[in-house]
C-alpha cells in the first residue's frame, strides 16, 4: 500500500517551492491564493527571504504546509494515497491531501495554529531538547522525576526523543539524561515548548477555530499523531488535532502502525528529507522516497 507522509516544522529552507512556482501554473495559482488569504506575501519570504524571517513560527508553518500541499496538487493523478500521516504541523497538510479539509480552510487553520503557538511561547519562556541514544522509558521516567514542566514531546524514531517544557526543567533533564548515558541531549533552536502543557492557551484558541471548520470524510485513513492509529471519523480527527498541541507526537508508533496495516511504500511530500531519514531508523526494510514532479 502507498503511504504519503508530510513533514513538520524544521524542514524549511530559503527557495522552497520556487521550482513549483516557476514550472507549474497550478502551483502559481495556489501560491497567489495563499498570499491573499494570509494578507502578506509569503512567497517573497519563501523564495528569497532571510533564514531569520523564515524561522518565525507564523511564517514557517504556512510555508511548509504550502510547499507540501501544492506539491501534492501538482502530482495530479499520480497522487493516489491509500494512507497518510503528517508530523505535527504536517498532519494538517495530510488532511488537505486526503480531502478532509479544503486548501483554504487548511491554510487558515495552519495560520491560526502558528499565531496561537507563537503567542503561547511569549507568555512563558520555554524550550525543547533532543535526546539521543536512550530508550524511551528512561527519558519518560526522568521527566517525571523533575520539578517543573518537562515532558516527552516527539517520538521521532527509536533512540531519538524530543522533550519539551520550562527552560530550567528541560536543562535539568538534559543534565540528568547525559549522566544516564544519553549520546547527546541538546537544546533545540525553537521558539517554545511545543507539544507540552505550555501550549494550553494555543490549544484553546485552535479548538474554537477547528470546531467552526468543516471536516469531511477522508478518502483514505489518516494516522494521527496522538492515537498513533488510523482514523476516518471527522469528529475524532478534530479532537485529535486539538489534543495534538499539548500531547506528544507519536511518530515512531504512527509509522509502525502504518506498516502493520500494510504500508509498503512511503513517499515524503514537502520540503527536505527529514521523514525519509527517520523512516530508515524506524524500519530499514520499508521503501521511503521523495515525491518528484516532472515539469
Amino acid at each position: 500500500m502507498k503511504a504519503y507522509i508530510f513533514p513538520g516544522q524544521g524542514a524549511q529552507f530559503i527557495g522552497m517551492g520556487l521550482d513549483l512556482y516557476e514550472h507549474f501554473p497550478l502551483a502559481q495559482e495556489y501560491f497567489e491564493k495563499a498570499n491573499k488569504i494570509l494578507e502578506f506575501s509569503i512567497t517573497d519570504i519563501m523564495f528569497e527571504g532571510t533564514s531569520e524571517q523564515l524561522k518565525e513560527t507564523k511564517v514557517t508553518q504556512p510555508a511548509i504546509f504550502l510547499h507540501s500541499v501544492i506539491l501534492a496538487k501538482v502530482l495530479g493523478d499520480s497522487f493516489q494515497p491509500e494512507m497518510v500521516a503528517g508530523h505535527s504541523l504536517g498532519e494538517l497538510s495530510a488532511l488537505v491531501a486526503n480531502g478532509v479539509l479544503s486548501f483554504e480552510d487548511g491554510l487558515k487553520l495552519v495560520s491560526k495554529r502558528a499565531l496561537a503557538m507563537q503567542k503561547a511561547c511569549e507568555i512563558a519562556p520555554s524550550t525543547m531538547a533532543a535526546v539521543l541514544g536512550l530508550e524511551d522509558h528512561i527519558v519518560e521516567q526522568t521527566c517525571q522525576e523533575i520539578d517543573g514542566v518537562v515532558v516527552a514531546a516527539n517520538y521521532n524514531c527509536p533512540g531519538q526523543l524530543v522533550i519539551s517544557g520550562e527552560i530550567s526543567a528541560v536543562e535539568k533533564a538534559c543534565e540528568i539524561l547525559t549522566e544516564k548515558g544519553a549520546r547527546r541531549a541538546l537544546l533545540l533552536p525553537v521558539g517554545g515548548a511545543f507539544h507540552s502543557p505550555m501550549m494550553q492557551p494555543a490549544r484553546e484558541e485552535l479548538a474554537a477555530a477547528i470546531q467552526e471548520t468543516t471536516f469531511r470524510k477522508p478518502t483514505c485513513p489518516v494516522y494521527q499523531n496522538v492515537p498513533a492509529k488510523a482514523v476516518t471519523n471527522p469528529e475524532e480527527i478534530k479532537e485529535n488535532l486539538i489534543a495534538q498541541l499539548t500531547a506528544p507526537v507519536k511518530w515512531t508508533q504512527c509509522i509502525q502502525a502504518m506498516i502493520a496495516d500494510g504500508g509498503t511504500e512511503f513517499i515524503e511530500v514537502g520540503p527536505g528529507k527529514v521523514l525519509q531519514g527517520l523512516m530508515r531508523k524506524i524500519d530499514r526494510s520499508v521503501a521511503a522516497s521523495a515525491a518528484i514532479v516532472h515539469s
